[in-house]
């Protein structure tokens, strides 16, 4: 077992770090528990067919409004106390004047929540529970490893000289970002509108999937999880040699790109298929989990390639050895 891990709890971390630390695996833990219990739920709806029997038919949607009630009482607690961060972010950024990540979450929250739990009170149309709950699930997921990863940090000149570039890196990336958010709501409004014309039962789900979609977890994760990686390499092997430090801010700065550019492409390719209704609202939040993973494990690369000695220092430890 290695001796670094981002999941140990740093020492010298202070009293609000770690209760912060504690909250969000609290609502992490939370939101997986309630999805599998509401995914189970939401099973009987997959079922019905209007080919059924009219008996059965009958037996079956009632058997789905008792699972539907469940599901929202549920749920509840996924907004009020998991989703608790994205409603407190999407209200500063809004009083801001400000589009950051946090307000199209709140908004695939919401587009998903209230019409489910209008359906449910009424007795009729599609509910959406477990997507609401895995989409949370999943971005506390997300959240949680960038806030390990964050606390995981040393100190020093070399990791000074690291958040110095984070700065100038995360610029650019919240630059891309809001364009990216703006274009994707506007995208989500006109495909909402359009099913709507069209297909009224097919259209909140549509746009659903695509506000989903347009939360930016993996671009937002882009740059703090290659950061995070070069001060766990930094960490990990403190007396790296100058030569292979420009080395890692080099790497740091590719994989920051690749992160980036990466989690742009994964968008264009998903939301077309999102706009013409090929793609689920749960499927959507598994995409973008999906791409959250996949930046950090791209970034993992970055650790385990410097997070070990190199020949080079190998060599200039034993020399410096000999020396003494």
């Amino acid at each position: 077992m290695r001796a670094f891990s981002i999941f140990s709890t740093p020492n010298g971390l202070t009293v609000p770090a770690r209760q912060a630390r504690r909250h969000m695996l609290a609502r992490m833990g939370l939101a997986w528990l309630v999805m599998m219990q509401v995914t189970t739920l939401a099973f009987p709806g997959y079922l019905r067919s209007e080919s059924m029997a009219p008996d059965n038919l009958a037996l079956l949607d009632n058997a789905i409004g008792v699972m539907n009630w469940l599901s929202l009482a549920l749920t509840l607690p996924v907004m009020l106390y998991c989703a608790w961060p994205v409603w407190q972010g999407a209200l500063g950024r809004i009083r801001q004047q400000q589009v950051t990540m946090d307000v199209p979450v709140a908004l695939g929250i919401l587009i998903a929540f209230v019409p489910s739990a209008l359906a449910t009170v009424r007795g009729y149309g599609q509910v959406y529970f477990e997507s609401v709950s895995m989409f949370v699930a999943f971005l506390l997921t997300a959240r949680y490893l960038e806030l390990c990863a964050r606390q995981s940090m040393g100190i020093g000149q070399s990791h000074t000289d690291i958040e110095q570039l984070r700065g100038t890196l995360s610029r650019h990336a919240d630059r891309l970002a809001f364009w990216f958010v703006v274009v994707q709501l506007g995208l989500a409004m006109a495909a909402g509108m359009f099913w709507y014309v069209y297909q009224p039962s097919q259209a909140v789900g549509v746009m659903v999937a695509m506000v989903v979609i347009s939360c930016p977890c993996a671009m937002a994760m882009a740059v703090p999880a290659s950061v995070a990686a070069a001060h766990a390499s930094l960490t990990a092997q403190p007396d790296m040699s100058p030569a292979r430090l420009a080395t890692l801010r080099t790497a740091t700065v590719a994989v920051s790109r690749q992160n980036l550019y990466g989690s742009v492409l994964w968008h264009l390719v998903v939301t077309p298929m999102a706009a013409i209704g090929w793609v689920a609202p749960w499927l959507a939040a598994i995409t973008m989990l999906l791409s959250s993973l996949a930046v950090a494990a791209n970034a993992m690369r970055l650790y385990r390639r410097f997070g070990r000695p190199s020949p080079s220092d190998w060599s200039t430890g034993v020399a410096q050895g000999q020396g003494a």
